[in-house]
């Protein structure tokens, strides 16, 4: 896990950095909209390779899936720790209750 939050540091300092020095600062400096379409993209094509089956391919995309997500969690002023401790709430819980007992809306 600590490749993630090493990960999710590295992009955090890249935020407001000069867009030209790398292409997180790049990706942030065009906003959460462009940041979010860019993990969906990624998120398509982790889906394409996982049902052709191919591990190799589907190993790259999941790992570019997590690093697009860390930047859109970044240009939203979203924590990693946030999400892990949602997740860690979550941990045991039904999924089915846990749904069940999300706020409608």
């Amino acid at each position: 896990m600590s490749i993630l939050r090493d990960l999710a540091t590295t992009i955090e300092s890249r935020k407001g950095t000069d867009p030209e020095s790398s292409w997180t600062a790049k990706l942030l400096a065009k906003g959460p909209e462009k940041c979010a379409e860019k993990f969906g993209e990624e998120a398509v094509e982790a889906i394409i390779e996982a049902v052709k089956g191919d591990q190799d391919k589907l190993t790259a995309e999941a790992a570019d899936v997590l690093y697009h997500l860390l930047v859109m969690l970044t240009a939203r002023d979203v924590a990693l720790d946030d999400v892990l401790a949602e997740l860690a709430r979550r941990q045991g819980l039904s999924g089915i209750a846990e749904k069940a007992a999300r706020p409608k809306g």
